[in-house]
């Protein structure tokens, strides 16, 4: 997993799994904490992603919102996508820019 980026919008490239979450959420976390106003996670570059790759994104809205910062979640691929309407997280999560199968 690649993350670059700065405190408004970070970049991944990869699989957000088990073994990457960790690195990204100390990433994230940092980003979160010292900007101002959306924070936006470009995942158009990111291939797949299981449970715990989710729970992050969960962890980022509720992590922003306490920051009284939105969590934008922006181009998401078609898989990627797939897992987020399986598990009604488009419902909560702010997607833009979805990629089109």
């Amino acid at each position: 997993m690649h993350v670059w980026g700065d405190d408004r919008e970070l970049h991944l490239s990869g699989t957000l799994d088990v073994h990457s979450a960790a690195d990204v959420r100390a990433r994230v976390h940092t980003a979160v904490d010292r900007g101002t106003g959306d924070f936006v996670l470009d995942v158009s570059r990111v291939d797949t992603l299981d449970a715990t790759g989710l729970g992050l994104l969960v962890a980022i809205h509720r992590r922003a919102g306490r920051r009284e910062r939105r969590f934008v979640l922006r181009g998401a691929t078609p898989a990627v996508h797939r897992i987020l309407v399986i598990t009604r997280l488009h419902r909560i999560l702010v997607l833009q820019g979805a990629v089109a199968a």
